[in-house]
């Protein structure tokens, strides 16, 4: 789920407030200089197949095929394409309440969403998860429209943004991303992230971790805030993920940390912040009329519950699922559920196409 590895951190030039440039924080400085805007595949790339003017994808021209197969990204139309598709009915009134509330007013309403299993599809390992290829598209059509997108995740934000392709993406210059459950913020606006010191909790886990997991068949990636602990390449992924709650919890405990479960993975993390905390305080702070909420895993339970308190206050929201066989208790909350982040993806062109 990150670019760091059990290994450490490495700092980004510049610092933790450098600004991210648009290739995400390693990218090399353009031949012409920092403002050259060289085209992505430089200046022999093919011409696209729907002539010189037809966007590049957002993760390249030479991006792998999607997950779901040639046809789940966005087709030339870019996210005009899903406009014909009817948009979805959430199965509760308070669902079907808050998407019209946000329909009704979008310009009151906050868009905010998980990454990795939400708008990224979940792979072996973290480190190659990317944006599904649609995703900037829609969303990009989508923000001029709200007051709001925000991405809450457990990933440092740097490593958000770059897998993101979020860092300079046009139509996307007031996002922001939430990293560390909240505990991060990066700014489209100012490309830089802001954060607290790391709790020291931490740093003593990831020292007793190589001990504790010899012979597991697991993997640790050190986040810099927390540290995750994923059992997808053990002999027995589910079993390695039992075996460990326990002994992990306790190691947390110990140094003042929680024990956060996904899908294969056990996260040990500072307590008091979450995504529904994020959510709350994100929410409040530009006022919103609506929000939609959306994310595939156990991590996410916190801002659907973080909705259903702002139901409860008077604002209308939506819980979106990015559905999966892995996880089923966002399926039973959820107001909405859709097929993965290609689902995601449809769900957020069709709002940009009946939103003005």
């Amino acid at each position: 789920m990150s670019s760091q590895t059990s290994g450490g951190a490495t700092p980004r030039p510049g610092g933790s407030d450098a600004p991210i440039r648009p290739g995400g924080p390693d990218a090399p400085t353009p031949p012409n200089g920092p403002d050259a805007s060289t085209p992505p595949g430089g200046s022999d790339a093919p011409t696209p197949p729907n002539g010189p003017d037809a966007p590049t994808p957002p993760n390249g021209p030479d991006a792998p095929t999607p997950p779901n197969g040639p046809d789940a990204s966005i087709p030339p139309g870019g996210s005009d394409a899903y406009g014909d598709e009817p948009l979805p009915t959430p199965v509760t009134r308070a669902g079907q309440e808050g998407l019209a509330a946000l329909l009704a007013r979008p310009d009151k309403a906050l868009i905010a969403l998980d990454f990795d299993g939400t708008l990224a599809p979940i792979v072996a390992d973290p480190e190659q998860a990317r944006a599904h290829p649609g995703a900037l598209p829609a969303l990009a059509a989508l923000a001029p429209k709200v007051a709001a997108v925000a991405v809450i995740t457990g990933r440092p934000a740097a490593v958000a943004v770059r897998n993101g392709g979020f860092a300079g993406a046009p139509g996307l210059e007031r996002l922001v991303v939430l990293g560390h459950y909240g505990a991060e913020r990066w700014d489209a606006r100012s490309g830089k992230v802001t954060a607290p010191d790391p709790h020291p909790g931490v740093h003593a886990v990831r020292a007793e971790l190589p001990v504790l997991l010899e012979g597991t068949g697991t993997w640790v990636e050190d986040k810099g805030r927390a540290v995750a602990v994923h059992t997808r390449r053990a002999p027995d992924p589910q079993a390695a993920f039992e075996a460990l709650r326990v002994p992990l919890t306790a190691l947390a405990t110990r140094h003042g940390l929680i024990v956060e479960p996904g899908r294969m993975v056990l996260e040990l993390r500072p307590p008091g912040i979450d995504k529904g905390v994020a959510l709350t305080g994100f929410a409040r702070e530009i006022g919103a009329g609506s929000v939609l909420y959306g994310g595939d895993d156990l991590g996410d339970l916190p801002a659907y519950a973080a909705v259903d308190s702002l139901r409860a206050d008077g604002t209308p929201g939506l819980l979106v699922c990015s559905g999966s066989d892995e996880v089923t208790e966002l399926r039973k909350r959820a107001d909405l559920v859709v097929n993965g982040p290609e689902g995601v993806v449809r769900l957020l062109a069709a709002l940009a196409n009946r939103t003005d």
